[in-house]
């Protein structure tokens, strides 16, 4: 497993990049400054860059306020990025590009099936929800007005997770046909995350456990055109005392800007890094250079979860 505490050199080829990728739907809280921070580390102590990419291509969701606050958030925090963001909704003409580029190659086919055939129809629970049964893979439908799926991958797929281990999938059985395109002609999220990993040249994606099957789709994705994967990282996610991850669909509360040192020493304890007692009242400066210069990332809790409630 790749320890980012070895520097990669000067070789621009061989350079940490590492990147944080919110969805400006809400503002920021503690389950994803707990990924921001984790991210942040690797890349530091690996003396690379870290990035931020706003993943803002659904914009019924998303809105401009969110992003500035997010931003603000991320500032407070000391967690300051190296190049200037990534706004998917910029880069339209790139997903086109590689959506082409699949229609080429005969991996997408248009599908018109609703919600509800879906869930009546599926062949089984899997990594991501019901598994497609291919009910358009044969039927030509034109791409106009549908929505456009991958074929998966058939055999057995596995990726060295950094902090997960070794995972293992078969896309076909334990995924299924996959949307890279929504019916409304918005790009799926999978689609456009493999495509801007290779566009910004990400070397190690970190981010939370639940994402391990988005990881199989996007490998796919981006095998399928040719791209070099990134490294992965997988950390455990942040839950309530309800056992539900905290996040926007489940109400978590959004960080403020204030507290700011407080809130990282209980992150880094969450991490199972262990800081000092003293860096709880400390400030953010001083939390983020004892976090870079200790940083120990073989020391992080085993599991696919972390309770907030529960004692570092």
């Amino acid at each position: 497993m790749t320890d980012p505490r070895t520097p990669a050199g000067s070789d621009p080829v061989h350079r940490y990049r590492g990147r944080f990728a919110p969805t400006p739907s809400g503002p920021l809280h503690l389950g994803s400054l707990l990924t921001a921070l984790a991210s942040w580390l690797c890349a530091r102590v690996a003396g690379g860059d870290w990035l931020l990419r706003i993943d803002d291509l659904d914009t019924a969701r998303c809105d401009p306020a969110w992003t500035a606050r997010i931003l603000r958030q991320l500032e407070a925090h000391g967690l300051h990025w190296d190049e200037a963001p990534r706004y998917q909704s910029q880069h339209t003409d790139d997903y086109a590009a590689a959506l082409a580029r699949l229609e080429d190659s005969h991996r997408l086919y248009a599908c018109d099936c609703s919600r509800a055939r879906l869930r009546a129809s599926a062949l089984r629970k899997g990594m991501e929800g019901p598994v497609y049964d291919g009910h358009c893979r044969d039927r030509r439908l034109p791409p106009a007005g549908h929505a456009l799926r991958l074929r998966a991958h058939t055999g057995t797929q596995a990726f060295d997770d950094g902090w997960q281990g070794l995972q293992r999938c078969n896309p076909a059985e334990h995924i299924g046909d996959f949307v890279v395109r929504r019916r409304d002609g918005i790009v799926g999220y999978q689609l456009a995350c493999a495509v801007d990993e290779q566009a910004q040249g990400i070397t190690e994606v970190v981010r939370g456990a639940d994402l391990l099957g988005s990881t199989f789709m996007q490998r796919q994705i981006g095998a399928a055109l040719g791209y070099v994967s990134p490294r992965y990282r997988h950390l455990p996610v942040l839950v309530g005392s309800d056992g539900r991850k905290l996040s926007k669909q489940n109400h978590a509360l959004a960080i403020d800007e204030s507290a700011a040192g407080m809130r990282l020493h209980h992150c880094l304890q969450w991490l199972g890094q262990r800081p000092p007692d003293a860096l709880a009242t400390a400030s953010v400066e001083e939390v983020l250079s004892w976090a870079v210069r200790y940083w120990r990332p073989g020391a992080l809790p085993r599991g696919a979860c972390i309770n907030v409630e529960q004692a570092p």
